[in-house]
């Protein structure tokens, strides 16, 4: 039959030509690549989930800070009203003399908390022969820390000046500074220095 049609094609002029070679144009392995684009879009909506849950832990986190935040600043506003409340008063004429005898005995109490014999030994590692110590006076500032008021005397400044510079370099008093000066009299034939300096001794 195929023969037939061919003659009769050839006899009518007709001239058709099959392209298609499955030689040429072999059977390709899609099914491998339709796998691995699978897993990469399985892997990506994993991904994208944990993005996701992510973005949202994130964002309630900071939820909860930012409520943080706010109740610790109410709580910080509420805090400097009653201080405030307090210190208006303690301001009245009718307890200033309880103010006065609060200071009074928290200046005592902190006094008691320093340990003399570790300042004198702290001070002895500091100061110069010719220098001698008048008076000493320490108090506690509002940061509870100690500062020391001294009186010291010299035959000279020069000496006064080494103490200061011996201070300055310990490892126990801060940068100490001169206040005032008194000269010679009868009774104190030395120069008297008014020193004030910060101890780092603890209460």
């Amino acid at each position: 039959m195929r023969d037939y049609w061919d003659i009769w094609q050839r006899e009518a002029g007709i001239n058709v030509r099959y392209p298609i070679n499955l030689s040429s144009e072999p059977f390709r392995r899609d099914r491998a690549v339709t796998i691995f684009a699978s897993l990469a879009a399985g892997l990506l909506a994993v991904t994208l989930g944990l993005l996701v849950l992510m973005i949202v832990n994130e964002r309630q986190a900071k939820s909860d800070l930012v409520a943080a935040i706010a109740q610790t600043e109410k709580q910080v506003a509420g805090m400097a009203s009653e201080q405030a409340t307090l210190e208006a008063s303690m301001r009245k004429v009718e307890n200033a003399d309880v103010l006065e005898r609060s200071v009074f005995l928290n200046t005592l109490i902190a006094r008691k908390g320093i340990s003399w014999s570790r300042l004198f030994a702290d001070l002895e590692q500091v100061m110069p022969h010719n220098v001698r110590l008048v008076a000493l006076r320490p108090q506690a500032n509002a940061k509870n820390e100690i500062q020391l008021e001294m009186t010291v005397a010299a035959q000279s400044i020069e000496p006064v000046i080494d103490l200061l510079k011996r201070m300055e370099s310990s490892t126990v008093f801060t940068v100490p500074s001169m206040a005032t000066m008194l000269p010679p009299s009868q009774s104190e034939p030395l120069y008297r220095y008014r020193v004030s300096v910060n101890y780092a001794q603890k209460l």
